[in-house]
């Protein structure tokens, strides 16, 4: 059993949807991030750095913060959504392209262009550029592919988990996906999966998935 301490963001969208696509029993622990409570005392314990999410292994006794160590942990723990050899360090590498590029700077576009809005002229320009940026290298990566990696025309893993919640706020990141036309297709196809849109409701309903027009 695992315990899944989250809420509804893209990083806590990542453990959900990894959770749901393993079909291994989970329960959910909502931290509501608006009222402070991933400040509490009992989820510090799990998670020094009050972010979500977090995971309890009962199985094994591990906790985890950091949601792309927690997508590595479970893809190794059962053995699905990341490749053998030369292909899991490709899988790892956009793993961490989404961990140090796009989520930050998708956070940040969140931050000034949606919700503080004409607070810094400098601070949107600079995160909307540089989101549209890396959009592009997306891409282009998916020029020719279905998913982000593995061999032939790529398949599902965690890099796919991974950055697809990010890109699920593309409207708060003023993105038109049509001008990203394979990161469009890509978006698409997740977003129909099962477990995609049973995750992307975890800890509660937070409206349909977004798609666009």
């Amino acid at each position: 059993m695992i315990e899944l301490h989250t809420w509804t963001t893209p990083n806590g969208r990542k453990a959900s949807i990894m959770l749901e696509e393993l079909q291994v029993e989970y329960s959910v622990f909502a931290v509501d991030i608006m009222k402070g409570q991933q400040f509490e005392p009992a989820f510090l314990r799990i998670a020094p750095n009050n972010r979500i999410p977090a995971i309890v292994d009962k199985e094994s006794g591990v906790t985890l913060m950091e949601s792309g160590a927690i997508l590595l942990y479970l893809a190794d723990k059962h053995g699905r959504f990341i490749p053998e050899g030369r292909e899991r360090w490709r899988t790892v590498e956009w793993l961490m392209w989404q961990m140090g590029g796009l989520g930050p700077m998708a956070g940040q576009t969140h931050h000034f262009a949606q919700f503080n809005p004409g607070i810094s002229e400098y601070a949107e320009e600079r995160y909307l550029t540089e989101t549209s940026r890396l959009y592009g290298v997306l891409n282009n990566r998916l020029r020719n592919r279905r998913f982000i990696a593995g061999t032939g025309q790529g398949e599902y893993t965690i890099a796919d988990i991974a950055c697809w919640p990010w890109v699920a706020r593309f409207e708060w990141q003023r993105i038109d996906l049509a001008n990203f036309p394979f990161v469009r297709d890509w978006y698409l196809r997740i977003a129909d999966r099962p477990a995609v849109r049973k995750g992307y409701q975890v800890p509660h309903h937070a409206g349909e998935i977004p798609l666009p027009t």
